[in-house]
């Protein structure tokens, strides 16, 4: 078996973290992604700790897997030239730089589908192009709070809160991933590349899925319910003996079923409990009621009962546990594959998971420059001489 992207090659001129995660996922995928950093200082999650492990941030370990570094410095004439012709032979380019900044380097896209009429740009910005805000710098934490994520976390009558990962940054990588592949079957059609313009800003709003809709239909807010839901009950977290317990019934039929396996069946024939609607409605006195009975009831006992009884739940566990939990160990969703710098790199597998495309063990994320000399070869022919000139002028760096 092939890999899906295999023969794929992405100019990757992004950084931090939306870009880089969608060329990671294109490399998961088989693509050859080169990835371009300044000389010295490299990509900013370089220095974005703690944690470390022997000195390197685990922020730039998660997301640069299967990669190969370039040092060139984009703000020299020939560093500049060098990108241009590196994406006269790539198929994808990937960049999150201001478009001022690309009018500056001439490398918009204009000036790239000049050169290369079948390549594929993807824009990834905070608020998107062509308009008066788009040299708005755009932050996932930033974004957070304006697109009205912050205001839908948290408790009830607590501060809004941010999640606990960059998740707008993450979901506009996976955004842009969609758009690139769209763009390469598209291609396949009509033989010629686009310009993709993805917006955290954008990404944020879709994302907010039914609250949303909820609001753009009835005028209004969503408001903060802490672990509950809204529109589903009960639908949270509840403590019990030995930990506590995530709990979804997320129909009539789960909720008469919740009600025997714990031993309550008389709440699912009381006409306030017995439909989702009337639980909602009447959330204030049943929700006490099971808080009060589940906190008696022992964990590990609790939840083999309702999966028996079909449902949902889940005990909370830490991100370590996640990591080594039984599922986890069941879909292999840790690979591990030595490195020389910090012995072994794990991360978490991809979870696309394909039938016909293999997905071998990943390489470690690259040192600033790692492939400098070998892609300038590789790709451009260029001689061992004429390396040590670009070097030497400042124009790139190996290591």
């Amino acid at each position: 078996m092939s890999t899906a992207l295999e023969g794929i090659k992405v100019l990757d001129l992004s950084r931090v973290l939306a870009g880089p995660w969608a060329t990671m996922t294109l490399g998961d995928l088989g693509a050859e992604i080169w990835k371009i950093e300044q000389p010295g200082s490299g990509d900013d999650t370089r220095s974005f700790a703690p944690p470390l492990v022997n000195g390197i941030s685990t922020y730039y370990l998660g997301a640069n897997r299967n990669k190969k570094s370039l040092a060139i410095d984009i703000g020299t004439s020939e560093g500049r030239e060098i990108i241009v012709d590196l994406a006269r032979k790539a198929d994808i380019l990937v960049e999150n730089f201001r478009p001022a900044s690309l009018r500056k380097f001439r490398l918009t896209y204009d000036d790239l589908k000049v050169i290369n009429p079948r390549l594929i740009v993807c824009s990834i910005s905070g608020y998107g192009r062509g308009h008066a805000l788009e040299e708005r710098p755009g932050y996932d934490f930033i974004l957070q709070a304006e697109s009205g994520f912050m205001a839908i976390t948290g408790e009830r009558d607590g501060e809004p809160m941010r999640l606990g990962v960059a998740f707008i940054d993450l979901v506009t990588g996976m955004n842009a991933v969609q758009a690139v592949l769209a763009a390469l079957y598209m291609r396949e059609r009509t033989g010629e590349g686009q310009w993709l313009d993805i917006g955290l800003h954008d990404s944020a709003l879709f994302l907010l899925a039914n609250v949303a809709s909820g609001y753009l239909n009835t005028g209004k807010e969503h408001g903060r319910y802490g672990n509950a839901h809204p529109s589903i009950v009960p639908y949270q977290i509840f403590a019990c003996i030995g930990g506590r317990i995530a709990i979804a019934v997320g129909n009539d039929e789960q909720f008469r079923r919740f009600c025997r396996a714990i031993g309550l069946i008389e709440l699912s024939d009381d006409p306030r409990y017995a439909t989702n609607r009337r639980r909602t409605e009447h959330r204030e006195t049943l929700l006490p009621l099971l808080e009060k009975h589940l906190g008696n009831l022992e964990l590990t006992k609790l939840l083999a009962d309702l999966r028996a009884a079909g449902v949902p739940a889940g005990d909370v566990r830490s991100v370590g546990q996640a990591l080594t939990s039984d599922i986890a160990e069941l879909r292999r969703s840790v690979m591990s594959v030595e490195d020389p710098k910090i012995g072994t790199f794990r991360s978490v597998r991809n979870p696309v998971r394909m039938s016909a495309s293999m997905s071998g063990p990943p390489t470690p994320p690259p040192d600033i420059g790692q492939h400098t000399a070998e892609v300038l070869a590789e790709q451009l022919g260029f001689a061992p001489h004429h390396i040590r000139r670009l070097q030497e002028s400042g124009a790139i760096s190996c290591p």
